[in-house]
């Protein structure tokens, strides 16, 4: 597992997919410290307004740790995130299945983010239908008939679609 890092810069790409995936995180966490308030007052317990805070702080967390990928501790941050997701399964056992998920995210995002960094960087632009010209022609020049060929004088009806000119 290549590109499994714990600490450390990264990429462009893989920061932009850890960013996307926390962004993402935090939403899902935040939602879950609803859900944990819910359950806490309807069961009568002091611990609502703990679990409702602790989960908003983890939620700023992940936007944080979103912000801070571009630098070296946002992946550890990361990482730290994921675990606590993972240990919010034991107020709500449904974020066990939220962790996971996105704990698989995270390492997608950066196992891919680091092969997709590593691959050299390509041509400009992707060769077009009929070899590296492309439709323009090897000069850049676009034909001025067009696929269709040349303008129809007027007064003379449309060639149906698909049909090309002939030669005389």
């Amino acid at each position: 597992m290549r590109g499994l890092v714990l600490h450390g810069r990264t990429g462009k790409f893989t920061w932009r997919m850890g960013a996307a995936v926390l962004a993402g995180q935090s939403v899902a966490v935040f939602f879950g410290a609803l859900v944990a308030r819910a359950l806490a007052v309807s069961q009568g317990s002091p611990s609502s307004v703990l679990y409702l805070t602790a989960g908003s702080v983890l939620a700023f967390l992940c936007v944080l740790a979103a912000a801070l990928m571009r630098g070296p501790w946002g992946v550890s941050l990361g990482w730290l995130i994921q675990l606590a997701t993972l240990l919010s399964a034991l107020v709500v056992p449904a974020m066990l299945l939220v962790g996971v998920m996105f704990g698989a995210l995270w390492v997608t995002s950066l196992v891919q983010g680091h092969r997709i960094d590593a691959l050299p960087a390509g041509p400009a632009g992707p060769a077009g239908p009929t070899g590296p010209a492309g439709p323009a022609g090897p000069a850049g020049q676009v034909d001025p008939a067009g696929p269709a060929g040349p303008p129809r004088p007027p007064g003379q009806p449309p060639r149906p679609p698909g049909q090309r000119p002939t030669a005389r």
